[in-house]
């Protein structure tokens, strides 16, 4: 597998998401990765998805889900699972739910355990579990990693690097981080930050050259999306990532 690039941007209505479903081909783009309410309604009829969207390739390349593992929370994780199947992704990113004042370095090593055990039935179901690490999350701090890492089993679960929660959470070398967690990382969420706000690639304060430098170093083969959460135009915000993420990588 090549680098492949996807887009990933939340939607308020039905327009902008057909706009962004009808475009992101047009820019370049090899997939989207859909934020839970882009194919929540259609989680229990994974055919009525496949015949509205179906037709564009890498439309699903990644659903992003989270919540608590508690069991209403893990069962609803095992639908994504089965959903995911059903109309082809290769990737579950999950956001864990939990305020990080909340967890203790036990608690993320129990967590590691639960989810290498929903990690093995995701692959089960011929996906990939991904954990995002996130701000005020369980896997949060640097030292979180090695923790959580250290206690997944039988590689169950991946990584997916977000460069702007890493610098909101205190983490400034993202390129350390990459690095460091080469192997285990099969996702990238690339998005700019600066004063405590999300910003389009390249119009934050992010050394992005240094993570396209790591990126490269790790000889990484997988996904790298731009994850626009910066409010902005959906075209714009399209064309500007593809722009910047593809120069990067030269």
């Amino acid at each position: 597998m090549s680098i492949q690039i996807a887009f990933s941007r939340p939607t308020s209505n039905e327009e902008d998401q057909r706009t962004l479903f009808q475009q992101y081909r047009a820019v370049g783009y090899d997939g989207l990765q859909l934020k839970a309410p882009q194919y929540i309604p259609y989680l229990n009829e994974p055919g009525k998805f496949k015949e509205q969207w179906g037709h564009l390739p890498g439309v699903g390349s990644a659903l992003i889900t989270g919540g608590r593992l508690d069991d209403a929370n893990i069962e609803q994780l095992r639908k994504v699972f089965r959903f995911a199947s059903e109309i082809g992704t290769d990737l579950i990113v999950y956001c864990h739910g939990v305020p990080r004042s909340e967890v203790t370095a036990d608690d993320i090593c129990k967590y590691a355990g639960q989810l290498s055990e929903l990690g093995l039935e995701a692959q089960q179901q011929g996906v990939k579990l991904s954990l995002h690490h996130h701000y005020n999350q369980p896997v949060m701090y640097r030292e979180d990693f090695d923790v959580f890492f250290d206690k997944i089993q039988n590689k169950a679960v991946g990584l997916t690097v977000d460069t702007a929660h890493l610098v909101k959470s205190g983490i400034n070398d993202g390129a350390e981080v990459i690095r460091s967690f080469g192997q285990v990382i099969d996702n990238f969420h690339l998005k700019d930050f600066s004063n405590g706000e999300w910003k389009v690639l390249g119009q934050g304060g992010i050394d992005f050259k240094r993570i396209f430098g790591a990126i490269k170093d790790i000889q990484y083969k997988g996904w790298i999306s731009a994850d626009e959460e910066s409010g902005g135009g959906i075209a714009e915000g399209l064309k500007d990532c593809y722009t910047y993420i593809r120069d990067g990588l030269k």
